[in-house]
């Protein structure tokens, strides 16, 4: 092991993880942040009731063309 060491300058190598890591970790707690759930700056969203949101199914029902086609 201890010739690998011979090869790469120590210095650098750790210079270059931390730095790796650094970065990684910046990545994880930024795509954390874009989450709903794990947002700890502006706490979690509340949602709307359902209820509210939701309009009732039968103003999105269409009668079916095979229907007109059944009745004749």
């Amino acid at each position: 092991m201890w010739r690998v060491w011979l090869l790469f300058d120590p210095r650098r190598v750790l210079v270059g993880l931390f730095a790796f890591l650094f970065v990684l970790a910046l990545l994880i707690h930024f795509i954390l942040l874009s989450t709903a759930r794990f947002n700890w700056i502006e706490g979690p969203t509340a949602a709307a009731p359902k209820a509210a949101m939701a309009a009732p199914a039968s103003a999105f029902m269409l009668p079916s063309p095979t229907a007109d086609v059944a009745k004749a």
